[in-house]
């Protein structure tokens, strides 16, 4: 399978098996190989979410630590959040921004005490990941995650479903 978006063969998630063992139909999507709907169906999905939860696997995204003393300093030249006041396990929906205000793309930043956690879209990662690095520059490293899995936790019921973990 390929992605006519994307050069070459997909890249397969960490849960990829899981996925067709559980008749997950699996389409292209910014160069992976993703679950777009179980049996159930799509409909299904969607109102079994919006009335209870649904877990997503999202794996396909960029997903990178960012490390250094100054990184959070460093990331908040090229972001509007407030990085620097967060703390260990809270995230911040933030926005690249370029040199003249412009939004470039969003993110996720998530504070782990002397690191920052940062998820970027998939479609944009080759795009985000080198102008964090350049924004960071010395004052910091970006390690780039390729084989960790990501899930997302969505509904009403979401809280009530990680209050058994």
């Amino acid at each position: 399978m390929t992605d006519a978006a994307h050069e070459g063969p997909l890249k397969k998630v960490p849960l990829a098996d899981f996925h067709r063992t559980h008749g997950a139909k699996m389409v292209p999507f910014a160069g992976y190989e993703m679950p777009v709907q179980y049996p159930a169906g799509i409909i299904d999905e969607h109102n079994h979410t919006r009335a209870k939860a649904g877990l997503f696997d999202v794996s396909h995204m960029g997903q990178a630590w960012l490390h250094g003393a100054h990184a959070a300093d460093a990331l908040e030249r090229l972001v509007p959040g407030d990085i620097k006041s967060l703390a260990a396990g809270q995230g911040r929906y933030t926005m690249i921004t370029n040199d003249y205000g412009g939004i470039v793309d969003d993110l996720i930043v998530t504070g782990h005490g002397d690191k920052l956690f940062i998820v970027v879209n998939a479609s944009r990662k080759h795009i985000d990941f080198p102008l964090i690095a350049d924004a960071v520059g010395s004052e910091g490293e970006l390690e780039l995650i390729e084989d960790r899995a990501l899930l997302a936790l969505q509904g009403p019921s979401a809280s009530k479903v990680m209050a058994h973990y």
